[in-house]
This record gives C-alpha cells, structure tokens and sequence, in this order.
C-alpha cells in the first residue's frame, strides 16, 4: 500500500499517563502538547520549523481548541505551518498517522508533525440550546461520562458491547479467561519497568505540570497504576449481572500526551537517532463492526491492512492492540488463532490507560521498540474505537 513512508528512528515520544484526576488534570490539552513536544524536539536539536504539515489529534474539546491545529503549531515554534485535526475516539493516533503517511506518499508534503493529545480528566460539561424545551430548559451533557455510557446509534454503554462480543467469541469467554488475560498484561508491563524502566525510557519524555501557582512538577512515569493480583480479579464482580468483565479487566481513563514524525525515506535517515534503523509504514486497514459490536471491528480492519500490504497473520512478529477490554484480545486472538498471551508485549492500553487521542500513539511507538529489540520484522496494531469502528497499522523495521 505505502512505499515511500517512514517513521526516523527514535523520531517520536509519548508522555507518561497520568490516570484521570491526577497531575495532569488541570492541563489544557494543546498547550501540555505543544510545550512537551517543544522541549522534545530542542532535545533532538531538530527545527519545528523543518515540518510542512502539522496533523493534530484529539477528541475531547476544551477552551479554544476550535483552533487547535493553528494554534498547537505555533506554540511548538512554527507559527506559518498549515494542518488538520482529526477526532477519531479511540483509533485516532492510527488515523493521523495514516494522514500524515497519505500526503507523503503522494508528495503533497515532505516532513509532517503528527502531534497526538487529549484530557479526560475534567471533561466539558455542556449546555446544548433547546427552545422547544419545557420553558427553554436547555440539554446537558457531560462530554466524556455521558458518551461512554450510551452510543446513540448502537443505543448501549461501551462495555455492553464487550459483553455482547464475549457471548459470540468462538469457544465461548469466562469471567475466569478475562482475568488470566488481564494479569498477564499488568505482567507484560511490568516488563517495560524492568531493569529501572529501561524498555519504557526508550520512548517515554517527561512532562511538566502545575503543581500550584508558583510550583512545576515533573512527571516522568505513569501515574495511577492499579496494582494488580490473581486472587484481587478473583473477588472482582462482573459490573453487568451475569457478564464476565469487571472494573480489573478492563481500560481507565487517562491524560497524556504524544509525537510521531512521519516523513519520506531520505529525511528519516537524517532524523533517525541509528540510520542502520528503518521504520516503514506499510498499510493501514478500517472497518465497522455490526451494531453494538466494536470488539470486533478490528479483525476485519487488520485484515485488509494485512491484504493492502500484502502480508499473512503468520508474517507479524510483534501483535499490539488497544484493548478497553479483556474481551477484545481474546475475541481478535481466536479469529486469527494467535496466542492471546502473545501479544501486547511491555504495555497495553489496558493497563496504562486511555487519554484516547494518543492511547494508539503510544502502543504504535512501543510496537517499534519492540521489533527493534527482536532485530525487524513487521508490527501491526489493531483497535477499536467508539461507534463501533476500528483502524489498524502496519510498520516494517529494519535492523
């Protein structure tokens, strides 16, 4: 599908997350971006001023991001560079990504700045105009609980739907399979903390907060992880009678942020921090599942990315997914009779969290650590996101 794609080694970052209501509640999204990445890239010594596009991704508004793209640019220093904002819930980091990657190869534009951010904490409340109400009585809305809790098309909160998946997953999924597949991912992350969190140093930047009006905090791991233990997800109920998923096995929200440049061949041998590394985006595939079915919207959208760039599950050496739910790895790894305990090596979503714009950046940046420290091989990443879709990515490295 992509042939003249790539991503410079070491050419991206993501922040810490910081589970909802912690340090980073109180940060406006575009700026918390913009300075970490400013900071970032003066660290790479490279000029913002050498991107010609900006893709920004985000989903939940906030103060002035009606102009989020112009705005972002110019804080990070390159206040003439034109963009675009993409909102795609959960598959957003996927999707910019893929913007960035379709300009490039076309030649549209060179060197493009994908920038990936997002606050659930202290999401908006809303107040929507209705004349025809009782006495004008306007409509509420809290931006981020109400829409978790009910899709108005599918008519459900999120986790029906998981639940909904896990009843048509092939064999069948217990409460019991959701909680061995959830400990082995806290133990999957707690891989990337090893050895004074070597794997996670290899991509993670710190980033700084307002701890009180004079006062800077540094924050330079997650924040708000929930210590995790076989017999603690035993005594765990289902949250909806009769289903298999609880508040262990499954994703919390999340604040944070992230980077990924993404470029033509020649310029990401001069950006890359090893030129004997190259990262190549291959293909990206998309899908929407049945109604109130997201869980399995990624199988059919890793399988056309696996069609466009021409390759078999059997080919992937490193499998990464978001997975708000248990039930997603487990329902995807029968489909393509994989080893659910495979995949999601160092980290998951599921674990660290979900700030939603770049959740996906993140998994896709430890996906290319990953096959580094393997010496190459092809990565994919697959997702669902709100409203039932789903995207999917793949990445070659080269050793």
């Amino acid at each position: 599908m992509y042939s003249k794609t790539f991503i410079p080694y070491r050419g991206y970052y993501s922040s810490p997350f910081s589970r909802w209501q912690g340090s980073l509640q109180s940060e406006h999204p575009v700026e918390l971006v913009a300075s970490t990445a400013k900071k970032w890239l003066a660290t790479k010594k490279f000029d913002p001023k050498m991107f010609d596009y900006l893709v920004l991704g985000k989903t939940v508004t906030m103060l002035h991001t009606f102009y989020s793209y112009a705005w972002v640019a110019a804080l990070v220093g390159n206040p003439d560079i034109p963009g675009v904002t993409i909102s795609q819930a959960c598959t957003t980091s996927a999707t910019v990504v893929n913007q960035a990657a379709l300009g490039v190869e076309c030649g549209l534009f060179s060197n493009v700045l994908c920038l990936m951010t997002d606050r659930v904490s202290n999401g908006p409340h809303l107040i929507w105009p209705n004349p025809q109400g009782q006495g004008g009585q306007v409509i509420i809305e809290n931006w981020v609980l109400d829409n978790f809790n009910f899709d108005p098309w599918g008519k459900q909160p999120m986790i029906q739907t998981a639940e909904n998946v896990a009843k048509l997953t092939k064999g069948g999924v217990t409460k019991e399979e959701c909680d061995a597949v959830t400990l082995k991912r806290y133990e999957q992350y707690a891989d990337g903390l090893a050895n004074d969190r070597a794997f996670q140093k290899r991509y993670m930047f710190p980033v700084e907060f307002k701890k009180g009006k004079k006062e800077v905090g540094i924050m330079e791991e997650d924040e708000g992880i929930t210590p995790t233990t076989k017999e603690g997800l035993a005594g765990l109920k289902p949250i909806i009678p009769g289903g298999v998923l609880t508040f262990g096995s499954q994703t919390h929200p999340a604040d944070g942020n992230c980077a990924v440049i993404v470029t033509t061949k020649q310029k990401a041998q001069e950006l890359s921090a090893d030129p004997k590394v190259e990262v190549q985006v291959l293909s990206y595939g998309y899908a929407r599942a049945p109604k109130a079915l997201m869980g399995m919207a990624p199988v059919p959208a890793a399988k056309m990315a696996l069609e466009k760039a021409g390759l078999s599950i059997k080919d992937i050496k490193v499998h990464k997914s978001h997975n708000p739910f248990a039930t997603n790895d487990i329902y995807f790894a029968r489909e393509f009779e994989l080893d659910v305990m495979a995949m999601n090596n160092y980290g998951s979503s599921m674990v660290y969290g979900h700030p939603q714009g770049p959740t996906v950046g993140r998994v896709i940046i430890e996906m290319i650590e990953e096959l580094v420290l393997l010496g190459g091989g092809y990565g994919m990443y697959a997702g669902c996101a709100a409203g039932d879709t789903a995207a999917a990515l793949i990445v070659k490295v080269t050793c």
